[in-house]
């Protein structure tokens, strides 16, 4: 079982893991958003619902690691659905759908908080809010992500907990990047950010979550 003071490094190897596909695996990935962008724009009956069961639990997830609020987070998925509903044309299909989807959950979640005198999620990198603060919360699927094959259900969840103590700029680009597994580029293209501030964020993710592992698995230690 991976040591939650390791984590940092199953971080590294998972993202090799992740990079793996074949031609022909990326072959399949590039016909299947294409035939996802044609059937939006035809308004093709039961995409929709199909894209929703596929990627409801995702989508939910990453606005609970961006809001720390379940009821928010819900109100912003239907929100979500609701845009690609009304502006499935604008997908043309030449990047994957979820990079896509989320870049739609991201400016939400941005608007919100424009709304509440925040000028964007980029400023919460100055300091916590109060929807900052930690809180327990599971979201399960049935399909693990990347990260989930090289970690015990325990390390899960302290992992889970830690990154919530995370300033969300961090936590948002670990989770993109270990539960989602995209890529940077990727990445860079849903949070709207250089490429060179992509992985800043990623190395100081990583650098801060340590800690805070080490102090989890402390007081798993105290309590065993």
């Amino acid at each position: 079982m991976a040591t939650l003071a390791s984590v940092p490094s199953i971080f590294s190897r998972n993202a090799a893991l992740g990079r793996t596909a074949t031609a022909p695996e990326q072959e399949a990935v590039r016909q299947e958003n294409l035939a996802i962008a044609a059937g939006l724009k035809q308004q093709e009956p039961g995409l929709l619902n199909e894209l929703i069961v596929r990627y409801q639990h995702r989508l939910l997830r990453y606005l609970m690691f961006l809001t720390s609020n379940r009821e928010l987070s819900e109100d912003l998925f239907q929100e979500v659905w609701m845009r690609v509903l009304v502006r499935g044309g604008q997908f043309n299909g030449k990047s994957r759908f979820d990079t896509w989807l989320f870049t739609i959950a991201r400016n939400l979640v941005i608007d919100f908080r424009r709304k509440r005198t925040l000028a964007s999620l980029d400023e919460l990198v100055e300091g916590a809010s109060e929807d900052d603060r930690a809180m327990t919360f599971e979201i399960a699927d049935g399909q693990p992500t990347p990260f989930d094959h090289l970690c015990s259900v325990e390390d899960r969840a302290r992992v889970a907990e830690a990154l919530l103590t995370l300033d969300m700029v961090y936590r948002e680009v670990l989770v993109l990047r270990f539960h989602e597994d995209m890529s940077l580029q990727e990445i860079a293209a849903v949070t709207r950010a250089p490429l060179s501030t992509v992985k800043s964020r990623l190395y100081r993710g990583l650098a801060a979550i340590k800690p805070a592992l080490e102090v989890s698995e402390a007081h798993m230690g105290v309590a065993g």
